[in-house]
């Protein structure tokens, strides 16, 4: 029987069983596997008794030091129960008689201080009596009385005290003692000290006022010092109020040098007497007094405010502003009229002037602010002086910070009714009301014409008057608000410069260019009458103007200021807001906010600057580009050598002496005989500049540079065109002769208008960028234009055409 291929078989852990083996085989390999299983385990237990030995080694090596440190416990033992424990009581009874010792010693110690006290004591009320006795020795006396305030209360109370104490001169208790002297010597130095005033006895004064403090009387001390200080602000105040006897006296500036007055005479009075207060109260102290002289302040600046607004009579004037109707300012947004006024009537011009200003005088109201922005700027110097003196040396947030009982004083109150207000109403009118007469008495600068051969009468900018006046105006208010150093006034009167510059200003100007002087042409195709388009480009001037003088004032009043400081030239640096704003976050704000201001109106002013712009674009100059073109090419043909081409002869006689003459040719060369053939510049050039030339000796710098952005725009697309149709009548000669003259009208176009043309000439090259690389792909060899299709460096030449574009103006020419 045969036994391959037979599994043996296997119990339910997957191993041979010998006891279900069905053959022969399946017990050979039971048996097998068994005999491997007893090898594994037979090598084992050999593993386990040859590491037996080994083992037992070590234990022996354990049990040696065990013996070992036993005997080290039980030496350790000996020595803590026999020799240390006799040693630990022995230092705890020493310790425990040192505490006893050193608490003797204090209590001692204590014992002494107080007798030492309480004889100290007994020495100042036996003093203290003494010198109030006979000898009337009142500094003595105060020595004394500021001795014993240095012993504390619990031994000037105490039984001990109220034993050893008191003697049959001075039998009551040192407390009732020396209470009763404070009270008595309060008095006294009162009463002494209000004589010393009477009798205007300054070191008197100085002498009892010091003893103050050493009676412990100190707020009695500094009130009634401020009290006599603020006599003299009192006495001080009225007799300045009074000099002014009759009306023409007070006119002017009297009121603000009274109030002027009155806030340098508490100044001096805190900068002089203020150390000798610190010095004898303590610091800080001195801000009791300047307390008690703010109350004071409060009535005679309340007075004098009071007076001022009777006197200049601000309620009407403040009535008068707040109704006052800017009859031309709404009449002029109006439409306009048909019907002529007569010469002489209200309505009229300067009729209408006399009129408006009937009702509120402008010298009054222009004097009141320039009164109201000194007493403004000198009350804002006041509070930071007292918020220095008050706060110290703080950071710069707080230490100018008023303190509270300046920011709650009836004074500051008062301020803000009576000054800060009116000041931003009245500003408000003031500022609106010039803006109205400034075009009320508005003219046109005289001499302006746009022939070229007749020179200008006037001097550029060719601007009217009201822009100056304006303009003025603006600075004017614009300092006055910052010089009154409150930010509450400058965040209210910049943004209202700001709206009345936008409504009234930039309205007005837009109304005149819509409706009296737009450049309209009687008919289609002709050119506008020069008195409709002259007073357009001024009116364009007037805004160009304007933004350039609102953005250099905010700059003056912003920028920072290098001065010479010292004899070797050294220079420092200046902020002025920060003069004038030391908190840091007042003057970020007040920069920001007139920052603001000169952006918002050149926002504006460009806004209408460019449609203006557009305006004379349209009207003027784009009618005239297509056909000054089309006659700069006229009969120009590119294909030299044909019979056809009436200018073959004079290109061929220009090539032969352009190698000679080319820097003369690039001229517009109208007398240049060498340069006759160029025939395509000078045409351009010159109709050019009969059509730019008048409109550039009227407008501004910066205005004709944006009409020309807007021309050389429009030009480079019509030359583009003009480019792309002289497809297949080109041939090789005739390409470098289109490349000439591409680059002759494109030299004409940016130097036009003299100086005007030279600041921007590269920029307005750029709008050509594309007519020029199309001449030059047209001109370039077959070497140059290999290597523009592999896309190599003459490729990034003519990087403003497309692949595609390339391919289409290389194919214009017939090779």
């Amino acid at each position: 029987m045969s036994v391959s291929g037979v599994s043996p078989s296997v119990n339910g852990h997957g191993e041979p069983d010998i006891f279900n083996a069905s053959s022969v085989a399946e017990i050979r390999a039971t048996l097998s596997h068994l005999h491997d299983q007893e090898a594994s385990v037979t090598a084992r237990l050999d593993a386990l008794v040859t590491s037996q030995k080994d083992f037992s080694r070590e234990f022996g090596r354990l049990d040696l030091l065990r013996a070992h440190l036993s005997s080290q416990t039980t030496t350790t033992r000996t020595v803590s129960h026999g020799m240390l424990s006799d040693a630990a009581a022995t230092a705890d009874r020493i310790s425990s008689a040192v505490r006893r010792l050193d608490l003797e010693q204090s209590h001692v110690k204590a014992t002494l201080q107080v007798v030492e006290q309480v004889s100290d004591l007994k020495a100042c009320v036996l003093g203290v009596s003494g010198s109030m006795g006979a000898p009337q020795d009142w500094e003595t006396a105060a020595t004394y009385l500021n001795r014993a305030s240095k012993i504390p209360e619990e031994v000037v109370h105490g039984t001990f005290a109220a034993q050893m104490v008191p003697t049959a001169e001075v039998p009551d208790a040192p407390h009732v003692t020396l209470e009763n002297a404070a009270e008595s010597l309060c008095g006294l130095f009162l009463r002494e000290f209000d004589k010393a005033v009477k009798e205007s006895n300054d070191a008197k004064i100085t002498r009892f006022f010091k003893l103050f403090p050493l009676i412990g009387r100190s707020e009695v001390g500094l009130d009634v010092y401020g009290r006599y200080v603020c006599q003299g602000v009192a006495s001080r105040a009225r007799s300045n109020l009074n000099a002014g006897s009759t009306a023409q006296s007070r006119d002017g500036f009297f009121y603000a040098n009274a109030l002027i007055k009155l806030f340098e005479h508490i100044a001096q009075i805190i900068d002089g007497h203020g150390g000798l207060v610190e010095r004898h109260y303590g610091p800080r102290k001195m801000n009791r007094v300047i307390e008690r002289l703010q109350v004071e302040a409060d009535v005679q600046g309340g007075i004098i405010l009071d007076t001022w607004s009777d006197e200049r009579h601000m309620d009407r004037k403040l009535t008068d502003t707040k109704s006052y109707a800017f009859t031309f300012l709404v009449q002029s947004f109006l439409p306009q009229r048909s019907t002529t006024p007569r010469s002489n009537s209200p309505a009229s011009k300067d009729g209408g002037v006399a009129a408006e200003d009937e009702g509120v005088d402008m010298k009054e109201i222009d004097g009141v602010l320039n009164e109201m922005a000194v007493m403004l700027g000198r009350w804002s110097l006041y509070c930071r002086f007292l918020a220095e003196t008050c706060n110290g040396t703080e950071e710069d947030d707080q230490r100018f910070t008023a303190p509270q009982f300046l920011q709650e004083s009836s004074l500051a109150r008062k301020v803000n009714d009576r000054l800060v207000s009116p000041f931003n109403t009245m500003t408000t009118f003031f500022f609106r009301r010039s803006v109205e007469k400034a075009f009320q008495l508005d003219e046109q600068p005289s001499g302006l014409t746009l022939q070229p051969q007749r020179p200008l009468k006037a001097d550029p900018p060719h601007i009217t008057s009201a822009v100056d006046d304006i303009m003025y105006i603006v600075n004017k208010v614009l300092q006055q608000s910052l010089a009154t150093s409150q930010i509450g006034v400058v965040t209210n009167v910049v943004p209202t410069l700001s709206r009345v510059l936008g409504s009234d200003f930039i309205g007005m100007t837009q109304r005149k260019m819509r409706d009296e002087c737009y450049p309209r042409a009687p008919v289609q195709g002709a050119q506008p009458p020069e008195h409709l388009l002259i007073p357009f480009l001024v009116l364009i001037n007037n805004l160009d103007i304007a933004v350039d003088y609102v953005r250099r004032i905010v700059q003056n009043h912003t920028e920072a200021k290098k001065r010479i400081t010292g004899p070797d030239g050294q220079t420092e640096e200046s902020e002025p807001l920060r003069a004038l704003f030391p908190v840091p976050s007042e003057a970020a704000l007040a920069l920001r906010t007139l920052q603001t201001m000169s952006s918002s109106f050149e926002s504006k002013a460009t806004e209408l600057l460019s449609d203006g712009i557009q305006v004379v674009f349209n009207n003027v100059v784009k009618n005239r580009l297509r056909p000054i073109l089309a006659d700069a090419f006229r009969d120009i043909e590119y294909q030299p050598g044909n019979d056809r081409d009436p200018t073959s002869s004079a290109y061929h006689e220009y090539d032969h002496d352009h190698d000679h003459h080319d820097h003369d040719a690039g001229h517009s060369g109208s007398g240049d005989t060498n340069s006759r053939a160029e025939l395509v510049r000078p045409r351009f050039a010159n109709s050019w500049t009969e059509l730019l030339l008048p409109v550039s000796r009227i407008l501004t710098a910066s205005a004709f540079d944006r009409l020309l952005t807007v021309t050389v725009a429009y030009l480079a697309r019509l030359l583009e065109k003009r480019l792309w149709s002289y497809h297949g009548r080109v041939n090789a000669l005739g390409a470098t002769r289109l490349e000439r003259d591409v680059s002759g009208v494109v030299s004409a176009a940016v130097d036009v208008g003299g100086t005007h043309g030279t600041p921007g000439r590269y920029r307005h090259r750029e709008a050509f960028a594309r007519c020029t690389q199309m001449a030059l792909v047209v001109g370039m060899d077959e070497d140059e234009w290999d290597d523009v299709l592999r896309g190599g460096e003459t490729a990034e030449v003519v990087d403003k055409l497309s692949a595609e574009e390339r391919v289409r103006v290389r194919g214009m020419v017939r090779r």
